[in-house]
């Protein structure tokens, strides 16, 4: 698959040859899907927590006695059925976490990128490199590259990002991780995905090997 190489003012310098097997597969919408509620899942505190009737206080006296009253037996106010009794079957303190296999969730990656492409939401740009941390310069390079949503820079840890991602920790809707960190939920999240040539190289060799 081969795409156009820009830089930073949007002017064409080149293409790059984007690996098949990682960014024109075949689609598993459900690999995205699981892929998505483990992240999500694995964010969750799990601190929720409900009072059982053992642990509520009170209710030590039994309400009125056991028979000749014409009523149902009780034996404490706090029993569930009771206003100010335990809950039963509430939530307790857990884990939600759960396991995705490997292979799921690069398969997850790889149909994220696909998606991207096939949707011409993914550009390539040739490096990152800026003269100066400055918010404005890269306001001004989100606008010559047709970016005005959501967008998500991807680079390779050798690459000079520094500036580049100084520059942009100030604005709410872009985003920029390195190649190890690329995930499902933020490929996901951005409408644009901005990838420099060499990150896109890495992706492709990474994601391609089982």
């Amino acid at each position: 698959m081969k795409v156009d190489v820009l830089d930073l003012t949007g002017k064409k310098v080149g293409s790059a040859d984007l690996n098949d097997s990682v960014f024109n597969c075949e689609v598993n919408e459900q690999a995205i899907f699981d892929a998505l509620l483990r992240q999500q899942s694995s964010w969750r505190q799990g601190t929720h927590k409900t009072k059982t009737r053992a642990e509520v206080s009170g209710g030590g006296k039994k309400p009125f006695r056991q028979k000749g009253t014409g009523r149902a037996r009780q034996g404490s106010t706090r029993a569930v059925q009771y206003r100010h009794g335990g809950i039963a079957f509430g939530p307790v303190p857990r884990s939600h976490t759960f396991k995705l296999n490997r292979k799921v969730r690069r398969l997850a990656l790889r149909s994220g990128l696909t998606l991207k492409a096939k949707d011409s939401n993914l550009i390539c740009v040739e490096n990152v490199e800026m003269k100066e941390a400055k918010t404005k310069a890269f306001v001004n390079v989100l606008n010559a590259l047709g970016i005005d949503r959501k967008a998500l820079f991807v680079v390779d840890t050798e690459e000079n990002f520094d500036n580049a991602y100084m520059s942009l920790r100030n604005l709410g809707n872009v985003e920029m991780v390195n190649v190890e960190g690329l995930n499902i939920y933020d490929l996901q999240n951005a409408n644009k995905l901005v990838l420099t040539k060499a990150a896109a190289e890495k992706i492709g060799e990474v994601l391609s090997n089982e």
